[in-house]
């Protein structure tokens, strides 16, 4: 299936930072444009980092000092030098983690998961930044409109993937959930449609009352019929 990409949802108005810029400038651009995270980049645009407000909060955590001499976890003293960064380049986590904007919305969302981030900076073929996209970017694809899930369904599943009649078929959609009424030949047709429609953007459930004609899971020398309704 064909899914959103990630240029299609990302916000272009970023603020980013040079690695030579100040803590207290970071701070304050964090604060004014009520983000919680800045991407850091080069003289030519090229993401080479990412300060996050956990990588400012260090100075408050440490600003006792911290004890742990040499035995204290890498962690700890990761966070240590942190709380003593003077700018950008001492806070910053590298390398940022970050996207093309031709990756698809789904891809995205598994890469934040397994990073543990909650915006990937999104570059072009040279690195250069472009956008970023947050978790709730990622969450516009259901906002689709429901009309236009039931034709995406309807063109590119059944017809354009599984070759059945689209009229064989009724694809009702209601706020991004979709019902499924009709008959197909087999019983493999009917699952994986149901699967490839819970892939299709903006899919929020799938009601599957679809019916087949034969059991095509059993042994092959034999087949079962379920009729129609």
């Amino acid at each position: 299936m064909t899914h959103q990409k990630v240029a299609d949802i990302m916000n272009t108005d970023v603020v980013s930072v040079r690695s030579d810029t100040p803590f207290h400038d970071v701070a304050e651009l964090l604060a004014r444009h009520a983000v919680s995270a800045v991407p850091v980049v080069d003289t030519d645009l090229r993401v080479i980092g990412v300060v996050s407000e956990a990588d400012l909060l260090h100075k408050i955590e440490f600003a006792d000092g911290f004890d742990g001499g040499m035995f204290s976890r890498a962690v700890h003293r990761i966070a240590l030098a942190k709380a003593g960064a003077r700018t950008a380049s001492d806070l910053m986590t590298a390398p940022a983690v970050t996207v093309p904007g031709g990756t698809s919305v789904v891809t995205a969302a598994k890469i934040m998961e397994a990073e543990k981030v909650k915006r990937l900076p999104v570059v072009d073929d040279l690195g250069r930044l472009i956008g970023i996209a947050s978790r709730g970017d990622l969450l516009k694809v259901f906002l689709r409109a429901d009309d236009t899930i039931r034709d995406e369904i309807r063109r590119d599943v059944f017809l354009g993937v599984l070759w059945i009649d689209p009229a064989s078929v009724m694809v009702d959609v209601r706020q991004g959930v979709v019902h499924l009424d009709g008959g197909v030949e087999l019983k493999s047709l009917a699952e994986l449609a149901t699967r490839l429609v819970h892939g299709v953007d903006g899919v929020v459930d799938v009601v599957d009352n679809l019916t087949y004609t034969v059991d095509d899971s059993r042994p092959s020398d034999a087949q079962y019929y379920r009729p129609l309704v």
